[in-house]
C-alpha cells in the first residue's frame, strides 16, 4: 500500500483573532519546554537516538512569515493515521502558541486585514529581496500530500496523468474567500495570491524523468528562484523522499477534509501508476483556466470538466473524479471512508462556504470568522496520536 504524509501551514493569531508574529518564539518555547517528548516516545522505535524535542523539531516548523506555524505529519500507510497525525500536531501547534498567548487557526487567508511579517533567516531575506512586494504580501496556508512511488520513473508517470485533476483539488478545500479584511469573491483566493510566485502552476507532459530534470535545471537556470525548493509546481517529485507531492489545496478547516483529500489524493496516484494508456495533452494553459475557475468559484458553480475541457457541476465533476480512483480506494480500503468524506463536504461546503456564513450572521465580523477557526481547529485536535 502507498504510504501518505500530509504538511498544513496554519495561522498563528491572538485572542480577537488577528494575525500575531509569534510563529519562531512559540516553537522556541516549545522546544524549550520539552514539548516533544511525547512525540519522541511515541516515535522512540524509529528515533531512540534522537533529543526529546527532535521530533516536534522534526514535525513542527516555521514558515515564511512569522504569523505561521508548519506541521508535517509521519509517513503514514492508513488514512486512520493520517487523521491521528493530523490531530496530534495540530494539538502541538496549538500547545506552541498558546505558550506564548496565542492559537492556531487552520485559514488559508487571513480574513482580518493583517501585515505580513517575515520570519528571520538568510534563505528568507533572499526571498523577500527576489520578489519584492509578491513576497511581502504573501500570507497564505496550504496543504501538501506526499504520496510514495517507485521510482522517478513512476512518479513522471503519476505527474502526466494527476495534472488534469488537480484544480478540482484546490475546489475541494477552498478556504480562502477573505483577503485584507474584503470578500475577495474567490473561494480560495490563496490559489491566486499563490500564482504571483512564478514557478507556481501547472506544466506541460514530461514524458520522462529526464524531461522533468530539464525543465527543472532550465528553471534554476534562468536565476529568477532561489533553489529546487522555490520550485513550486502544483505538483512535483519530492527532492527528499520517494514521493509525488501535491500542493494545489487549501488548508482545510477541518482534519475531516484534510484526511479526505490525503485518500483521494493516493487514489489518484495508485490509478495513475496502473495506467498504460498515454496520459492527456490537455494544454498546461487551460489546466491554468481550470486552476482559475476552482479558485473562484470552489464547490458552488461550475468546473471545467478534467476530460471534456468544458464546464460542468462541479458536484459533477467530483461524482466524476470519485468514479476514476474508486477501484484504487477500494483496493486500499479507503471507499468508504473518502465517498462519506466528499458526501459531507458536497452537504455541508467547504471551509470558504462556512467563513462566508459566519460572516454574514454575525454582521460581517471577521474576527467572529478567525475565532470560530480557532475554536474548529483546536476542537479537534488531541494531545496523543490514539485520542
Amino acid at each position: 500500500m502507498r504510504t501518505v504524509g500530509v504538511e498544513e501551514e496554519l495561522l498563528v493569531v491572538d485572542g480577537d483573532g488577528r494575525p500575531v508574529p509569534l510563529g519562531p518564539d512559540a516553537l522556541t518555547v516549545a522546544a524549550r519546554r520539552g514539548e516533544g517528548e511525547d512525540a519522541a516516545e511515541h516515535d522512540r522505535a524509529d528515533r531512540e537516538d534522537e533529543e526529546p524535542d527532535a521530533a516536534s523539531a522534526a514535525h513542527l516548523m516555521p514558515e515564511l512569515k512569522a504569523q505561521q506555524i508548519e506541521l508535517g505529519t509521519a509517513v503514514c500507510p492508513t488514512l486512520d493515521q493520517v487523521d491521528a497525525e493530523l490531530r496530534f500536531w495540530r494539538g502541538r501547534a496549538q500547545a506552541a502558541a498558546a505558550s506564548v498567548g496565542a492559537h492556531v487557526a487552520a485559514l488559508a487567508t487571513s480574513p482580518v486585514a493583517v501585515e505580513p511579517v517575515p520570519t528571520q533567516g538568510e534563505r528568507y531575506g533572499r526571498m523577500l529581496d527576489a520578489f519584492a512586494l509578491t513576497a511581502r504580501e504573501m500570507l497564505t496556508c496550504g496543504c501538501h500530500v506526499h504520496v510514495s512511488v517507485a521510482d522517478e520513473d513512476e512518479g513522471i508517470a503519476v505527474l502526466d496523468r494527476i495534472r488534469i485533476w488537480l484544480p478540482v483539488l484546490t475546489a475541494l478545500t477552498a478556504n480562502s474567500p477573505f483577503w485584507q479584511g474584503a470578500d475577495s469573491g474567490y473561494a480560495s483566493f490563496r490559489s491566486q495570491a499563490w500564482n504571483r510566485w512564478p514557478s507556481a502552476g501547472p506544466n506541460e507532459v514530461f514524458a520522462d524523468a529526464a524531461s522533468y530534470h530539464r525543465l527543472v535545471d532550465d528553471v534554476l537556470a534562468t536565476e529568477t528562484v532561489l533553489d529546487t525548493g522555490m520550485v513550486y509546481f502544483d505538483a512535483r517529485l519530492s527532492d527528499t523522499w520517494p514521493t509525488v507531492e501535491v500542493r494545489s489545496a487549501d488548508v482545510a478547516l477541518r482534519v475531516e477534509d484534510a484526511v479526505t483529500l490525503a485518500g483521494v489524493v493516493r487514489g489518484l496516484v495508485e490509478t495513475a501508476a496502473r495506467d498504460t494508456d498515454p496520459p492527456p495533452e490537455v494544454p498546461a494553459r487551460i489546466l491554468r483556466l481550470a486552476a482559475w475557475r476552482a479558485g473562484r468559484s470552489g464547490m458552488t458553480g461550475d468546473l471545467v470538466h478534467p476530460r471534456t475541457g468544458r464546464p460542468a457541476p462541479a458536484a459533477d465533476v467530483l461524482g466524476d473524479l470519485l468514479e476514476h480512483v474508486r477501484p484504487a480506494l477500494a483496493d486500499a480500503g479507503d471507499d468508504q471512508r473518502v465517498s462519506e468524506g466528499i458526501a459531507a463536504i458536497l452537504r455541508r461546503g467547504t471551509g470558504a462556504d462556512l467563513q462566508r456564513r459566519i460572516h454574514a450572521a454575525t454582521g460581517g465580523d471577521l474576527t467572529a470568522v478567525v475565532r470560530s477557526a480557532v475554536e474548529i481547529t483546536t476542537a479537534q485536535a488531541t494531545a496523543s496520536r490514539t485520542g
